[in-house]
């Protein structure tokens, strides 16, 4: 995602959080907390598995795919949570997406799109999310707090997204419990694993934190695995040859 892709794909969701209307809540769907689940099981490191047909810097991934079957094959395989791309436009996923593997499975599930309004937090519950994303990147700090705080405060889990040093900061000072660092660079969209090393020296005892995008071997896993306590993947799940072994390599023993 170029630096002029951030604003656009957030220019894209400004017009449909125009047309969005606010739904009514309806009950939060039942598992249990990622985060205290990531801290009870700090032996291993734990694979957050994403379903996403398609991507801005990939194109077309894996179109063909049966949506609830991988996300079954996911839980069976021991994925502590489900990521759903909800996106449209860039990302051809869907919220009916959410809600079809949501009511399939019983791990937690994260509406993963670009969330800029509360809109889009009530609907994301109501489609069976337990944890929602927030980039910092997207929004003021301000208007980050507010967003994070409205999502808790409806009994949802925050996973806020950071890419480098002073947005990792932010993300301790609104006391996200939560805290991914993505290895795709904002401006050049290139990724490098070295951002999720860099950025674990300042990690702080109390969150959890997960490392995203650029992770496809079990030597990328092995890199991180001493300072995250988990892993977010799409890509290599979604190309994968045979799912459940894939998981498996990446499930890294850190006892």
């Amino acid at each position: 995602m170029s630096k002029e892709f951030l604003p656009t794909i957030l220019e894209q969701k400004k017009k449909e959080v125009a047309e969005l209307f606010m739904e009514d809540l309806q009950p939060l769907r039942q598992t249990y907390r990622l985060y205290d689940f990531l801290k009870s099981h700090e032996d291993k490191l734990q694979v957050i598995s994403e379903v996403k047909k398609a991507s801005p810097s990939l194109g077309d991934i894996n179109l063909d795919v049966d949506i609830v079957a991988q996300a079954k094959t996911y839980e069976e395989c021991g994925a502590a949570m489900i990521s759903v791309l909800t996106d449209r436009v860039f990302f051809k996923g869907d919220i009916d997406y959410l809600r079809q593997i949501s009511s399939a499975v019983a791990i937690p599930t994260l509406a993963k799109d670009f969330i800029i309004d509360e809109k889009q937090i009530v609907r994301s519950r109501n489609a069976g999310a337990t944890v929602v994303l927030l980039i910092v990147a997207a929004l003021t700090e301000d208007r980050l707090k507010e967003l994070y705080d409205f999502a808790t405060g409806l009994g949802l889990e925050v996973l806020v997204e950071t890419h480098n040093l002073p947005e990792l900061e932010v993300a301790h000072r609104i006391g996200a419990e939560i805290i991914g660092v993505n290895n795709r660079n904002l401006v050049t969209f290139k990724t490098d694993i070295n951002t999720s090393l860099e950025l674990s020296t300042h990690f702080k005892e109390n969150p959890v934190y997960v490392s995203e995008s650029a992770i496809f071997t079990a030597e990328d896993a092995q890199t991180v695995a001493p300072y995250f306590n988990a892993i977010l993947v799409g890509t290599a799940l979604m190309t994968a040859n045979n799912v459940a072994d894939k998981i498996k390599e990446l499930q890294i023993d850190k006892g």
